[in-house]
This record gives C-alpha cells, structure tokens and sequence, in this order.
C-alpha cells in the first residue's frame, strides 16, 4: 500500500533513545610535575625566556575501571548507588616560543577519579568536558654544558582545571503520544511532500484516530 503524504494528526510513537540514569556536573583540578623533560632538538634555554611558555590540554579517552555499589541514605531513604572509578585520558602540550616561531612538546597523561552515581552494571557512563585549561606554573630549564649531543630538559609544574559533565546512561525503546512535524512554507516548488511508510496496526497497534493504516 502506497504511503500516506504528513497530514499531521496524533500517533502513538516508538523511539530508540538513551535514558539518563544519572548527571552530574564538577570541576576536577590537578597539578602536573614534570622532571627531566627533553626540550626539542636543538633548542637551548637561553632561545627563549621561561615566562612566555604556556600549554593547552587536549582530553582523550575515558577508561571504566570499576563499579562498586554502596548503600546511602538520602533524604531517610536507604538508597543503592554506584562508586566509579575512573581513569581520565589527556595531552598536555607545552608551547616555547622562539624568534617568532613555537616549539611543542607534547606530553601523555592519566589522572583517576572516583564518583557516585546511580549508575547500575550494564550503563555507559560517559564524561565530556565543557571546558579544559592548563596554565605553567614553574618552568625550569637546564642545559648540559659538558656534552653537546645532550637535549637540554626543563621541570615544571602544570596546574590543570576540567569542567567535565558525567552521564551514566542506557539505551531503552519509549512510547509517546505525537505529532509528526511537517516542513514550514515555502515558495512554491515542484518538489513533493515528504512521505512516510504506512503503519502495522495489527500487530504493533496506533491510537485509534492515527493518521497510519494497515
């Protein structure tokens, strides 16, 4: 059977989405030590002054390492939430500017972190930052005077700050009572209307006055 043009009307609707179990919102806030770091090839510490080097960080991956319920008690309620642990991915660059050209140096990092969630075995548990920062708080370079072939290295102190959104989530299949949106006016066109399959009542019921058919 050919497929109805939209002709908008109310249908109970099945969508595929994933339902948030649990949200939260925090800053996280770490300092990095770094020791005996190699400068570039090449570069000597009297090519720039310690004061112009800063940094970005880039995060990565995410790592689940456990999940452990614990009993709370919220409001008089006893309530079963999850501890997670997690490992945090990222990469530190350091930025030496030099005669009007940067040098990088780019540093892999982890930091672990635990958080309560009502996140239950089987949910994804998902972390994105709204915002990353870095700032160099110490930077102190060496050169090796007694051997040319030796890279000149640097200690410093990375002082990092994480706006990270976590979101424990699962896929589900939910049924609401809709209407299908319809494109707005436009000049007129040759093109035709959107279409859609016809429904299956029979076996996958619509609420009677739907605008589908068998």
């Amino acid at each position: 059977m050919q497929a109805n043009n939209l002709s908008g009307g109310q249908e109970l609707i099945c969508i595929n989405v994933d339902k948030v179990y649990d949200w939260v919102i925090n800053e996280a806030t770490f300092d990095l030590t770094l020791t005996d770091i190699d400068l570039p090839d090449g570069v000597e510490c009297a090519d720039f002054d310690p004061a112009d080097v800063t940094c970005t960080v880039t995060p990565d991956s995410v790592d689940i390492l456990e999940r452990n319920n614990r009993t709370f008690v919220i409001d008089g309620v006893e309530t079963i939430l999850q501890v997670v642990n997690l490992r945090k991915n990222f990469t530190v660059t350091i930025s030496i500017p030099i005669n009007g050209t940067v040098e990088e140096v780019e540093l892999e990092f982890s930091r672990c972190e635990q958080v309560v969630l009502c996140a239950p075995e089987g949910t994804d548990v998902d972390v994105t930052y709204s915002d990353a920062d870095c700032f160099v708080c110490t930077f102190d370079c060496t050169d090796d005077g007694t051997d040319t072939d030796e890279l000149a290295t640097f200690d410093a102190q990375i002082t990092v700050r994480l706006c990270q959104s976590i979101q424990s989530s699962f896929p589900v299949t939910v049924e609401f009572l809709a209407e299908f949106c319809e494109p707005r006016d436009v000049l007129p066109t040759p093109c035709p209307s959107p279409v859609r399959p016809p429904q299956c009542p029979v076996v996958f019921p619509i609420l009677n006055g739907g605008n589908g058919e068998a």
